[in-house]
């Protein structure tokens, strides 16, 4: 088995988090990083050993010609650009979420990958948590019956220092319902198998971040939100996001009622962010309605995959399937451009709602977004 050779463009937080993960799958190495910061630089080539060699400029890295796939992990307002060269290539990419700031964007991103042999996969890590994916194979086998809510509470940390605070602010994130939630707004979009057609969202800055200043700037994202998606079948998604609740037991619970059963996918933060910095289980929870207790059952991950990340084996996990489909050659991205262009058009949208005031058409918002 030969060994695929990857590319990391952006050598931050997440990008390290790339190649501790990459590191533990079989027959892959990180051999090139590009990133413009000197210290991400130096940290990424720490991790990734001494043979890997490093850039300042991503298309010097391309020119060198020394890898099988690519994995993008800039920043967000970065994406577009860094995509248009990338997806000249012939070779697979990952990029992280989200794909790019705006809907916009991601149609044009949508129109370069038309006709493109060699895979895009977005980078939506929360699918491959361990609790939410028993989650989404119990409602495909039929375990909650027909699925009409999806209710996601995410009650975290705040958004970590990156450099420069590129993160703090609206017009390089895109928003945190952008940045954070397009995560969120996938996972409604794939168990329900169905379009959204319409939300409204209220939400505030209101705690994180107020006494920070950049270049004389106050940050403005989200710290909190309240999202309600109506689906073109009638279902319905809510979110609840908190980023001022590190230390509680559960960061993110996703929950799906059907007519049959409601199931729960109970995670766990970081240990880094726990009470106690120790790592705890997952759970998975059924509630059907013609039994008499609550079935829980313990979801684990091993615990040198949970120490590689923040997001519970996930990236990990979501590396194994695109090291997959590298390797047959072929096939379609379980999570491709398409399902990116969904989660940041939900995402916008209800930024725009938080703004406004106002419930959101997601087909007219769509529809100006094309033009």
């Amino acid at each position: 088995m030969s060994t695929i050779r990857y590319g990391l463009v952006g050598a931050g937080m997440m990008g390290q988090e790339h190649i501790r993960n990459i590191a533990l799958l079989e027959g892959a190495e990180v051999v090139a990083i590009a990133d413009p910061d000197d210290a991400m630089r130096r940290k990424a080539a720490d991790l990734a050993g001494p043979s890997v060699r490093t850039f300042t400029d991503h298309r010097d890295m391309l020119s060198a010609g020394l890898c099988d796939v690519y994995v993008v992990a800039a920043p967000n307002d970065l994406h577009l650009s860094l995509m248009r060269g990338l997806m000249a290539t012939d070779k697979p990419i990952l990029c992280e979420k989200p794909l790019a700031t705006t809907t916009r964007d991601c149609l044009e991103l949508m129109r370069l990958a038309e006709g493109r042999a060699a895979p895009v996969w977005v980078a939506m890590e929360y699918r491959y948590m361990a609790p939410i994916t028993r989650l989404i194979e119990e409602v495909r086998r039929g375990r909650a019956g027909a699925p009409r809510m999806v209710s996601i509470r995410e009650h975290r940390f705040p958004f970590l220092t990156k450099v420069g605070g590129w993160n703090r602010f609206n017009a390089r994130t895109g928003g945190t319902l952008v940045e954070k939630c397009c995560h969120l707004f996938d996972l409604m979009r794939h168990i329900f198998d169905s379009e959204p057609v319409r939300l409204f969202a209220t939400g505030g800055a209101d705690v994180n971040h107020r006494d920070e200043r950049y270049d004389g700037r106050v940050p403005d994202i989200l710290d909190n939100a309240y999202v309600c998606v109506d689906f073109e079948a009638g279902q319905r998604g809510m979110l609840d996001l908190c980023m001022f609740a590190e230390g509680a037991r559960w960061q993110e619970e996703v929950m799906v009622a059907g007519d049959v059963a409601r199931l729960q996918a109970l995670v766990p933060g970081p240990a880094r962010f726990s009470r106690d910095g120790k790592e705890r289980a997952a759970e998975f929870v059924v509630a059907d309605r013609r039994e008499k207790e609550e079935l829980h059952e313990t979801v684990t991950v091993e615990e040198k995959i949970l120490r590689a990340g923040d997001h519970y084996g996930a990236t990990f996990f979501q590396h194994q399937r695109f090291l997959e489909l590298t390797r047959r050659g072929a096939g379609k991205p379980e999570v491709g451009i398409s399902e990116g262009y969904w989660s940041v058009l939900i995402g916008e949208a209800a930024e725009r709602s938080v703004q406004t005031g106002q419930p959101v058409d997601l087909r007219q918002f769509a529809r100006e977004a094309a033009r």
